[in-house]
């Protein structure tokens, strides 16, 4: 299981969790999976995927302002534990479950 925790002091900490096999979306609009109401972040904005070898996989979906993984703009990205996004001005920190 992969966690992603939002960092930061300005809002209240943000917790979620990926299952194996499991794909989930970030964004701002309520049909998101993992809704994170922030400026700069596009209604659905990237997608998670856990995939079955134990991996996470970031993809941007064509937000107006980017995905960004440990600063630098990606498109896709495989993450490793410790690995930081950034979606608009939101930055969270992915964690495998055990590390």
């Amino acid at each position: 299981m992969w966690i992603l925790k939002t960092v930061g002091d300005s809002e209240p900490e943000q917790v979620f969790r990926i299952l194996p096999g499991g794909v989930r979306t970030l964004g701002r609009a309520t049909g998101a999976d993992f809704s994170i109401d922030a400026a700069l972040v596009s209604r659905i904005h990237c997608r998670l995927v856990a995939t079955a070898g134990g991996g996470l996989e970031v993809r941007d979906l064509d937000s107006t302002n980017g995905t960004f993984v440990n600063g630098k703009r990606v498109q896709t990205a495989q993450l490793a534990s410790g690995d930081r996004i950034q979606i608009g001005r939101v930055e969270l920190i992915a964690v495998r479950d055990g590390d």
